[in-house]
Order: structure tokens, then C-alpha cells, then sequence
């Protein structure tokens, strides 16, 4: 017969092993949680970076920080911020490890970029996974306040009747707003002198003085001084009207319906993100901008967001580069 110490002993190896089995079903479900916090995958497992090609304060800077801070939430991992503006910070994405924790978020003027700049070595639908598109904003044509162009059609009959003698302003050819600008010369058969500014409000303050007879611009830039009285707005892009421009015709409205644009924004990846995780990401960001501070938010500042495949927005970014590609690439001199 075994021996009270014997006895004693196996007590206490059960206890420990009950114990540890505790322990063990505990991490597994703190595990499991993460997980499920995380994404079916448990992606991420570390810091992820959101690269943005422009300066701190610009419209891509707010939206992705503001992205940021929900995923962060949803993911339970550190999402930061990283502005590189320029050819520098679209270049150092797609050198990138496709792994997930690198993203970007963009404009629709990454589509031309190799038009603007032909010294580009990376191929801005090629190289880059493109997961969902986050947002859309409708532009806004503006002209001088004071002076005889009262209407889009004033534009187009001034610029008809003084042919490569009037300036635009743009925030540069590969600018959303750049982009706008071709588009609307191209369909009017209009020509005209581009001046570029190192931004928008830089180029509000050349159609301010005059030295511009247009410029496009979105509402949280230019808004206030189209209400006040300063800018003119002559007519917006996209399907309606805006809520906080109610007497601003669209450009169907004022006798152009050829002119069909829209200036988005969105995340993308390095070429080469599996397709499974590609998915999770833009399912979690839907997810994320589905919330409703979010979305009033920005509603209030004349920003859309949206939320697409990543094939819907993959067959986006083609097509934009198809159409907008050659038009930029001749106002560059190419």
C-alpha cells in the first residue's frame, strides 16, 4: 500500500497540473480574443505604418489620422502616421515588404504620376495592392468674386475669345485638383496658361488677386470664402449638389456633362499583399469608417466616405490612369 507521503504527493501533482491547465485554457482565450479583435488572421501582430505622399494638415493627412485612430481601436495595435511627402514616400511603399504592417493612403493623383514625372520607377497600378477606397470629394470650380465671369459658360466664352492668353491655378498637374483642371480644359476645347502653386490655398489667393480666372478647390479649403462672398463658386463636381453650396449648380446643371470626375482617396499596399489579408484589411476598414462620428465628421466638411472592393478599386485606379494619364502627360510637355 502506498505511503501517506506517496499519498500527499500525487494530491499535490494533480493540483499543480490542474493548475497549469487553468493557466494554459486562460492564455488560449485571452489568445483567441486578440484574434478575434484582430481579424480572423490575427493581423497585426506588431505596429503597423500609414504612409501619406503629402505634408501634415493636408486633406490626406486628416483622413488618415483619423482612419488611423479607429483601426488602432479595432486592431488593438499601434497604427502611426508617417508623412513622406512626395515621389519619396509612394517610392518607399512599394519597396516595401507586402506583409501588411506598411499601407498608404493616397489620392486619385497617384494615377498619373509617371505623366508628371518621368525619372518615376515604380508603376503606380503595378506595384502597389490596392485595397479600398475611403473617400470622395466633391471639387469646386471657383473664379473672382468681382469681375464679368458669373457662370461656367462666362468661363468658357472668355477663354474661347482670348485663346493661351488667360491663366489657371492649380495645385500642380499631379494634384487632384491639377487633374480637375485638365479634364475640364480637354472637354471644353479651351486653352489657357497653368500656374502652378505649391497648394490649394496658394492658389485660391491667385484667383483672390485676380491673377487666376479659375482654380479647383474643396469645400473645407476654400468653403468659407465662397460663403463670405470672396470666391465665386461657378459649379461642383459629382451627381448632386452640395448640401453646404445649395445654389451651386453641378456641372451637368450648368450645360457640362461631359465633364465626369471625382477626386478620391484611398489605401493601398506593396504589390504582391495575399489576397486573403488584402480582404481583411478592407473589411476592417468598411468597418471602421462605418461609425457614425466618423462619418459626420467629415460629412460637415464636404467629405463622402466611402467604401469599395479591393477589385472595385483596383479597376479604378487602371481606369484613371487610362483617362487622366495622356491628358496630364500633355500639359507636362510629354
Amino acid at each position: 500500500m502506498p505511503c501517506l507521503d506517496d499519498l500527499s504527493k500525487a494530491r499535490l501533482d494533480r493540483r499543480a497540473a490542474l493548475g497549469l491547465a487553468a493557466v494554459a485554457a486562460f492564455l488560449a482565450a485571452r489568445r483567441a480574443a486578440v484574434a478575434q479583435g484582430a481579424g480572423a488572421t490575427g493581423f497585426p501582430s506588431q505596429m503597423v505604418r500609414l504612409i501619406v505622399p503629402f505634408s501634415a494638415g493636408s486633406m490626406t493627412d486628416i483622413l488618415a489620422r483619423s482612419l488611423a485612430e479607429k483601426l488602432r481601436e479595432r486592431w488593438r495595435q499601434q497604427v502611426i502616421v508617417e508623412n513622406r511627402p512626395g515621389i519619396a514616400g509612394t517610392g518607399g511603399v512599394a519597396r516595401s515588404a507586402p506583409d501588411g504592417l506598411t499601407l498608404m493612403l493616397t489620392s486619385n493623383g497617384h494615377t498619373v504620376i509617371r505623366s508628371v514625372n518621368r525619372e518615376v520607377t515604380f508603376d503606380p497600378v503595378k506595384d502597389f495592392t490596392a485595397i479600398a477606397k475611403v473617400a470622395s470629394m466633391p471639387s469646386i470650380m471657383v473664379a473672382p468674386a468681382e469681375g464679368d465671369i458669373k457662370t461656367l459658360n462666362d468661363l468658357i466664352a472668355a477663354a474661347k475669345a482670348k485663346p493661351g492668353q488667360l491663366n489657371y491655378g492649380s495645385a500642380g498637374l499631379g494634384s487632384s485638383t491639377g487633374i480637375a483642371a485638365e479634364l475640364f480644359r480637354h472637354v471644353t476645347g479651351t486653352r489657357m496658361q497653368l500656374v502652378p502653386y505649391r497648394g490649394m490655398p496658394e492658389s485660391q489667393t491667385s484667383v483672390l488677386r485676380g491673377d487666376s480666372v479659375f482654380c479647383f478647390t474643396f469645400f473645407n479649403v476654400g468653403g468659407d470664402l465662397i460663403q463670405a462672398g470672396r470666391l465665386r463658386a461657378l459649379a461642383v463636381t459629382g451627381a448632386s449638389r452640395m448640401r453646404q453650396l445649395p445654389d451651386v449648380p453641378t456641372f451637368r446643371e450648368a450645360g457640362l456633362a461631359d465633364f465626369d470626375y471625382d477626386a478620391w482617396f484611398g489605401v493601398m499596399a506593396p504589390a504582391g499583399l495575399p489576397a486573403a489579408l488584402t480582404r481583411q484589411i478592407a473589411a476592417d476598414i468598411a468597418a471602421s469608417l462605418g461609425d457614425a462620428d466618423i462619418r459626420t465628421r467629415f460629412a460637415e466638411q464636404g467629405v463622402d466616405l466611402v467604401t469599395t472592393t479591393p477589385a472595385a478599386f483596383t479597376a479604378e485606379i487602371a481606369a484613371d490612369a487610362e483617362r487622366y494619364g495622356p491628358l496630364v502627360r500633355q500639359a507636362a510637355g510629354g
